[in-house]
């Protein structure tokens, strides 16, 4: 009992600092939420190359592939499923343990005999056994069937991979069609916003004095009326343009990972419309994005991942055979053999899983009819989407001619109007209203550009065409990075239209 006692009160001490140490939730502090946001601040544009001159679309795309933020956490993705399969060829190796142990008690573990023959005690109280003893062994085992399974499931992992990376490429596709999209609409900003300003100071004025010669009754109350409406139309479109303007160049900013409010230039560069043309057959088009997509290539994958789930169910169901071996060392002087070496080999089955695999190939069986349903859902929705893309582009094509045709139509109307205004034939109301709506009809056709110009990169998206020849090595220069692209737009059509043996060799 005394030794009972004792025990109680070993137990009994520890449990009690276990209770005394209870978790509770301990929210972060001021001073850690101001490091981290300060740690995050400083980090967020840190170790990238700053913007020294004009920024070409290129450059603008490059910046997009190395610094962008949503991209990183993409290649961030695919490192850790990387190192997740390299973590899981450790599981085929046979494991090897190394144990080593001391023992003690307060009185010997002794103990006697008794002759069942003659009903007596052989002899007195003996021992084995030391009171302290230190032991050691080191053993290696290698299970056949668990070497099986993990071959299966590394394999499942190095699917994962991929997968991974058909998600980055996902995402280059959407960041490098945004560039496209808000690189020609800050472009336009760049080109309108000053002349914008410019033209709403005049508006303002003639509006003021529009307003006095109605006071005074200096003009027809009905002219001068007129005319305040038309000027107070034409700030209102002022407005409306520089809304759409405003926000385009910081969106360029943040899909390039600039700091908002950095300033930078954009590269007047030409805009040659008849540069993008799509020569290329509906067919054609399919074909590549059926081969390309991201989207598709994922089911792809997990389906295979499916199909090794059917194999490692297989396993489970055999038996298993374990083989080991060790080396063994007892400080114990009684043993006649202090160190020794073990061998041997064990089998087990685990007979639930024979009785539960065909419920289990069952739902493997459903999965694979699941990613097939998908698979053919998402084909669908490719087809769709080229056929949009196609009709997006085309129909952006036509918007554009039809806005420079009505922008030709505004110039030349312009320059008669600035005549008549120098030989005094007409109001200055009526000449800024022209020269708004000239102004009103650049940016129009700006938009209407930046429209194509998403359009087009929106085709190389809905195949599936990677805009990068390879992944981005982030120690690459900005420089050598712009050069890759740009050549590599060129080749599929920025300034030529060999589409036919371009979508060949994308294959």
């Amino acid at each position: 009992m005394r030794g009972f006692r004792r025990v109680l009160t070993a137990i009994a001490i520890p449990l009690c600092g276990v209770v005394g140490c209870a978790v509770s939730p301990i929210p972060l502090s001021d001073l850690e939420l101001s490091a981290a946001a300060d740690a995050n601040l400083a980090q967020v544009v840190a170790d990238q190359e700053p913007v020294s001159g004009p920024v070409t679309l290129y450059e603008a795309m490059a910046r997009a592939l190395k610094y962008n933020l949503d991209h990183r956490v993409e290649e961030a993705e695919a490192a850790v499923r990387v190192a997740e399969l390299d973590l899981s060829h450790y599981s085929l190796l046979p494991g090897i343990v190394a144990n080593s142990g001391y023992a003690g008690r307060e009185n010997f573990n002794a103990s006697s005999s008794f002759n069942l023959e003659n009903n007596t005690a052989n002899f007195g109280s003996s021992t084995s056994q030391e009171r302290e003893i230190r032991s050691a062994d080191v053993g290696i085992s290698w299970n056949i069937l668990d070497f099986g399974l993990s071959y299966v499931r590394a394999r499942q992992t190095a699917d994962k991979v991929l997968i991974q990376d058909e998600m980055r490429r996902k995402v280059i596709h959407r960041v490098v069609e945004d560039v496209r999209t808000a690189y020609w609409r800050a472009i336009s900003a760049d080109r309108l916003m000053l002349r914008l300003s410019k033209l709403e100071g005049e508006t303002r004025k003639a509006l003021a004095e529009t307003r006095t010669l109605y006071e005074q009754r200096e003009t027809s109350p009905i002219t001068a009326l007129t005319y305040e409406r038309e000027l107070v139309e034409i700030k209102q479109k002022i407005g409306e343009i520089q809304r759409d303007l405003n926000t385009a160049k910081a969106q360029l900013a943040a899909l390039m990972n600039i700091k908002p409010g950095t300033p930078f230039q954009l590269a007047m560069e030409s805009r040659k419309a008849k540069s993008l043309q799509l020569t290329a057959s509906m067919d054609d088009m399919v074909s590549t994005a059926v081969y390309n997509r991201p989207e598709l290539r994922e089911v792809q994958y997990r389906q295979r991942i499916n199909l090794r789930e059917a194999d490692a169910a297989l396993l489970e169901m055999l038996p298993g055979m374990q083989l080991y071996a060790g080396s063994n060392f007892d400080s114990n002087s009684f043993l006649l053999n202090a160190d020794w070496t073990n061998w041997g080999a064990k089998a087990s089955w685990n007979l639930l899983k024979v009785f539960s695999y065909r419920t289990r190939q069952g739902v493997i069986d459903l999965q694979d009819d699941m990613l097939t349903a998908r698979s053919l859902a998402l084909t669908m929705a490719v087809i769709t989407q080229i056929h949009v893309s196609r009709i997006r582009f085309f129909h952006a094509q036509k918007e554009l001619q039809t806005a420079a045709e009505y922008r030709d139509v505004q110039r030349r109307l312009l320059e008669q109007m600035r005549a008549e205004a120098r030989a005094e034939r007409i109001s200055k109301q009526t000449i800024i209203r022209e020269e708004m709506n000239t102004l009103v009809a650049e940016a129009k056709y700006d938009i209407a550009y930046a429209q194509l110009q998403n359009a087009y990169a929106n085709l190389f998206s809905s195949m599936g065409l990677d805009p990068y020849a390879w992944e981005v090595d982030r120690r690459q220069s900005l420089r050598d990075v712009t050069a890759t692209l740009q050549q590599l737009w060129f080749e599929r059509g920025d300034l030529n239209a060999g589409w036919s043996k371009r979508l060949a060799s994308a294959q």
